[in-house]
């Protein structure tokens, strides 16, 4: 009876293999999205003030950050929690494939949601014109405490190694 339990609860980490896939499914959403703003940018890039112009600019850099954070989270994942990739030699293989465990790509992920913060954070004091103060004040706050965050997790993830 135990090792059918166990069998079973090793077995059910496949039930994952369709949630990262799904991922695929946002990632290919979020493409879509870029493009689509893309198109918008292009024909009136002659019109767009050099501030409108950054904004935008910031906006596809935040979404190539999210596009990034999902394909790292996507296969490092699944590598993780269901199934080495078996990937031929003859292709192209990422650099990180193989070397991620749960904890780096913790961080990985906590310093990418950073990165779209501050980002994101950019985006609002280029219009900060437009926004109450206390409002830019929780962006603030709410950046300060991603930060905060990551570090505490890098710092008791380099306790925890030692």
């Amino acid at each position: 009876m135990e090792r059918f339990i166990e069998n079973a609860m090793y077995a059910s980490r496949w039930l994952l293999a369709p949630i990262y896939f799904g991922l695929s499914f946002a990632l290919l959403a979020l493409a879509i999205k870029f493009f689509q703003e893309v198109i918008h940018v292009l024909p009136a890039i002659l019109t767009l003030s050099e501030a409108e112009l950054i904004l935008r600019l910031l906006s596809l850099i935040d979404m190539a950050l999210v596009g990034g954070l999902l394909v790292m989270v996507m296969i490092s994942g699944y590598e993780n929690f269901v199934s080495q990739l078996d990937i031929d030699e003859s292709k192209e293989k990422l650099d990180w494939l193989g070397k991620m465990d749960s904890g780096s790509l913790k961080m990985k992920v906590a310093a990418s949601i950073v990165a779209i913060s501050s980002i994101h954070l950019l985006r609002v004091f280029m219009d900060a014109q437009q926004i109450a103060n206390d409002k830019l004040l929780w962006y603030v706050v709410l950046h300060l405490t991603f930060v905060l965050s990551a570090f505490l997790m890098g710092y008791l993830d380099k306790l925890s190694k030692h």
